[in-house]
């Protein structure tokens, strides 16, 4: 199959998770989760949460606790640590390094953009005006697969990303950083662009077609900006 990086391919659409792509959420967010998880009895450190929990949307985190703790948490659990998070990235979100120049050479070559998190757009709201890039992604660009009820690694919110651009899946590229990220967008047909450092190890199922790594966001836009020209040739 013919991919959207593939100079045979029409690349029309970039894809963004955002927690760890856009934003430096993950560490917070994670950190947040740990100690709820210790207060609640559990012996989770910082650093155990951010790799079991990365990149999971807050429902599957909570079933997770729940089956480690052998009973049911209350109902309202799940909405309550999205409402702390919600207050704490008012406050404290960052964009990931290199995040806003990135956007800004994704704008300069033309592609549109969108995002699709884990993250409900509440979350998104918060994280994109505190860190300044609502100017990048109004909110008929944004799509939370929580809000959907189907989270990653269920590829259903880039599949409808690419249908409310009104493009195919082999014409997209998902920018991702954590293997459910990674899995969804495999699912979906779609190229991805990995952002891991090299010092952490790849996804049990990479490579896959139409996949490439990078390690720092200043990669992307010469490698999109090298497609675009090669398609353009081709």
């Amino acid at each position: 199959m013919t991919t959207a990086l593939d100079s045979a391919g029409q690349l029309k659409l970039v894809i963004f998770d955002c927690d760890g792509v856009l934003v430096d959420s993950e560490g917070p967010s994670c950190r947040a989760t740990a100690e709820f998880a210790r207060s609640k009895g559990l012996s989770i450190s910082d650093d155990e949460a951010h790799t079991r929990f990365a990149g999971m949307a807050l429902p599957q985190v909570v079933r997770e606790l729940e089956t480690e703790l052998g009973h049911s948490l209350p109902d309202k659990t799940a909405f309550i640590l999205r409402e702390n998070l919600v207050q704490m990235m008012k406050k404290s979100a960052e964009p990931v390094s290199g995040a806003l120049e990135m956007l800004s050479g994704i704008r300069s070559l033309g592609l549109p953009v969108r995002v699709g998190s884990n993250s409900s757009v509440r979350e998104m709201d918060a994280k994109f005006e505190r860190t300044g890039m609502t100017q990048f992604f109004p909110e008929n660009r944004i799509h939370s697969a929580n809000d959907m009820g189907c989270p990653k690694p269920a590829p259903d919110v880039y599949l409808y990303a690419a249908k409310a651009e009104g493009v195919l899946p082999e014409n997209c590229v998902v920018i991702e950083d954590s293997n459910t990220g990674a899995e969804a967008a495999w699912k979906a047909g779609m190229a991805c662009v990995l952002l891991r450092p090299d010092d952490v190890p790849l996804p049990p199922f990479w490579p896959v077609e139409g996949s490439v790594r990078i390690t720092h966001l200043d990669e992307l836009v010469p490698l999109l900006r090298r497609t675009l020209e090669s398609q353009k040739h081709a």
